[in-house]
């Protein structure tokens, strides 16, 4: 497919002369499908099996049945048969967000809760006469009485005990004068301040006390009384209660996001008395604050697995020596990554937008948010600055909660064969097209292959999204797709029927489905051949070339695979063959074999073979790279040999490994006209002859009569 020129850059034009009278592997395989966790619709690549589980899960269950997604039966038998990478997009259905964490708190004493006070009016209750000096404004806190003793000599003060009640005696004014008198035993009081914890004041007609402290130790009822210095017993004229007093519980100093959405991320905070919570699980995450170090201002961070408990602890990752402070190399953010990934539109353009300032090391989580920042923690002379030492996350543990979003349907029937128009294991068709757009982008994404098992080209309402799949790997031109025509339980007829719909060399589909052991539930399951393809194209290119055939009893075997959905006769696989079906055959001792290496290409040409199609992306991929070091170059006699020579070098190394016949590279003069050089091109052309597979070996038998002998 021939492309424009528009901009700087490498183009690879590819013209197919070898009609019949008629790569280097990128990323791996990409794969689309629902998993049980993990980010939603952001393409991630996953290199190991483990890799792909921690990230993305294993089982779920569905009503009362355990069951695994086409997804990872496939990313099990990809990875288990040599694949290296593998690009996982999750789809889901509905909305989704994020857990995040519960719990973390910073020192308790150095983030003051409420102080709790009461008010009264005491004018009409308090006497003011003649004999006032021989009496006072008393409280009770607890079970302690105090009292302020106005001296209407005013005399010095003095502070002592009378029977039960501590007392000071105060220089209260006039003894007439309401206000001055009130004063007085304001004064008496708080000089008592240290004993009692509380202060008073007053403002006519109110009195007030007030705790110094804040927290709960104070609230509760007060009485005021009159107390006469004869020792007799306080005589109560009021009781309130000293309230809105709270303990605080620290503040959050940071907020962890998990990396993953769904509500799969959840954990209720309650823990068991073995240390585990209550409703951890492998999915899951906890969180752990280690080593608080008030001194330097540091802390550990542990995020472990959410069903571990005290004696058998999980911890998937351990961050040593974290600070709050934002100018320090081991801040928490710098050092875990705060990043979040969005999927944005551009017209007919999907991309991800990426916000945040440091990129994420950690795999589960990342920093949401800092509220407790400690720029320049250590002073001028060595010392933790005291307004930041609460500010650092106490000891503790804790889960992560609040998390949206779950397409795991009650319903059992919906998984393996069972797939419809409306049921693509529990998702609907349209959940799939944010991620076959995002897919489509050739710069951002590089792949070898491309699936999304659980769509069937001859359920209508997913026709649209195999076509998009198809087209968008003929426009990108650097990858194929491995696609499924038919549901479970099909005849033949309507399978031939499907593959005349498609005319593609960069797709390739095989038949029928195949039965296998569910790795994760040991089941045996139905699946459609694309969920096992990738790791046949992955063993092909393990033990030999792209350029290989990924069929025969070499490269072709599925030794995962129980059985075909039918066992083909060679009617079967001629018949399936013409139409450019690969065929699925069960041969006796060996077991079921890819047997055909067709693409949907309708035209006889080398680009209606699988190896072929592979050979062509990966020379026009790694001849591409070559001649990226190229462009804004000399287009010059010197850097155009020199480009001739890497190139000439890369293809006698194809052909070495049995991926040419013959090739041969113009690039001079005879194509790089004055004209061509005027318009800033540089044009090279590489013919070559494709290394063909033998796919129908001939062997003549010819009888000869007794006594004849053979030459040789």
């Amino acid at each position: 497919m021939a492309e424009t020129i528009s901009s700087p850059g490498v183009i690879a034009n590819e013209n197919d002369a070898s009609f019949i009278t008629s790569q280097p592997v990128q990323a791996g395989a990409a794969i689309i499908g629902p998993t049980v966790k993990g980010p939603v619709e952001i393409p991630t690549v996953v290199t190991t099996y483990s890799d792909y589980t921690s990230t993305y899960g294993t089982t779920f269950l569905s009503g009362s049945t355990e069951f695994s997604y086409l997804t990872s039966i496939s990313a099990y038998n990809y990875f288990n048969n040599g694949g290296t990478s593998l690009l996982v997009t999750r789809v889901t259905s509905g909305s989704f967000t994020p857990a995040t964490s519960e719990g973390i708190i910073n020192n308790v004493l150095a983030i003051p809760g409420n102080t709790g006070s009461l008010t009264v009016n005491i004018s009409s209750s308090l006497v003011n006469n003649a004999t006032a000096s021989l009496k006072g404004l008393g409280v009770k806190i607890g079970t302690q009485f105090y009292a302020s003793i106005p001296n209407d000599i005013g005399g010095a003060e003095y502070q002592g005990t009378v029977g039960n009640t501590t007392f000071q005696t105060v220089n209260a004014g006039s003894l007439n004068n309401y206000d001055e008198y009130v004063g007085g035993v304001v004064t008496g009081l708080n000089l008592l301040k240290n004993l009692t914890g509380i202060t008073a004041s007053y403002s006519t007609p109110n009195f007030t006390l007030e705790s110094i402290d804040p927290g709960t130790t104070l609230n509760g009822t007060t009485s005021f009384y009159n107390y006469n210095l004869s020792g007799t017993d306080p005589s109560t004229f009021f009781s309130g209660t000293i309230a809105g007093g709270s303990n605080s519980t620290g503040d959050t100093p940071f907020i962890l996001e998990t990396l993953s959405e769904g509500e799969i991320m959840n954990s209720t905070p309650t823990i068991n008395s073995d240390g585990s919570i209550q409703s951890g699980s492998l999915d899951n995450l906890r969180w752990q604050i280690l080593a608080p170090n008030i001194s330097e201002g540091t802390f550990t961070l542990f995020i472990r697995r959410g069903d571990d408990d005290t004696n058998s602890p999980v911890v998937l990752e351990s961050w040593d020596n974290l600070s709050l402070d934002p100018k320090v190399p081991n801040y928490i953010e710098k050092v875990i990554g705060n990043q979040t990934q969005t999927i944005a539109v551009d017209g007919s353009d999907s991309y991800i937008k990426l916000s945040g300032d440091y990129s994420n090391q950690s795999r589960y989580v990342r920093v949401k948010q800092v509220n407790y920042k400690t720029p320049d923690y250590i002073d001028n002379q060595g010392d933790p600055v005291n307004a930041y030492t609460s500010s650092i996350p106490i000891l503790s543990s804790g889960s992560f909660g609040g998390a949206v979003g779950s397409n795991i349907s009650t319903d059992e029937g919906k998984y393996y064969e069972n797939i419809t128009g409306t049921n693509i294991q529990g998702l609907a068709s349209s959940d799939y097209t944010q991620a076959i757009a995002l897919l489509s982008n050739k710069e951002e994404y590089k792949y070898n292959f491309i699936t999304a098992p659980g769509l069937i080209n001859s359920i209508s309402s997913h026709t649209s999204l195999i076509t998009s799949i198809t087209s968008n790997c003929q426009s990108r031109g650097d990858t194929m797709a491995i696609i499924d025509l038919v549901p479970y339980n099909t005849n033949i007829t309507p399978t031939l029927t499907q593959a005349t719909s498609i005319n593609n060399s960069y797709t390739a589909t095989y038949w029928p489905w195949l039965q296998t052991l569910d790795p994760n539930t040991g089941a045996q399951v139905w699946i459609p051949a694309s969920t096992m393809l990738p790791s046949v194209y992955a063993f092909n290119d393990t033990v030999s070339e792209v350029w290989f055939a990924p069929a025969g009893n070499s490269r072709g075997l599925m030794p995962t695979v129980l059985r075909a959905e039918r066992r083909l006769t060679l009617g079967n696989r001629d018949t399936l063959y013409q139409k450019n079906i690969n065929p699925l055959t069960t041969q006796t001792g060996v077991g079921v074999v890819v047997y055909g290496q067709k693409t949907l290409q309708k035209k006889r040409s080398a680009l209606d073979r699988v190896n072929v199609r592979r050979l062509l992306i990966n020379l026009k991929s790694t001849i591409s790279q070559i001649a990226d070091n190229f462009v804004f170059e000399q287009n010059d006699v010197a850097n155009r040999n020199s480009l001739s020579s890497q190139i000439n070098s890369y293809l006698s190394s194809v052909q070495q490994r049995q991926g040419l016949y013959a090739y041969n590279v113009v690039m001079d003069e005879s194509n790089n006209t004055s004209t061509v050089i005027d318009n800033n091109q540089l044009v090279g052309q590489i013919f070559i002859q494709p290394a063909k597979t033998a796919e129908f070996v001939v062997l003549d038998f010819t009888i000869e009569p007794t006594g004849a002998t053979f030459a040789g």
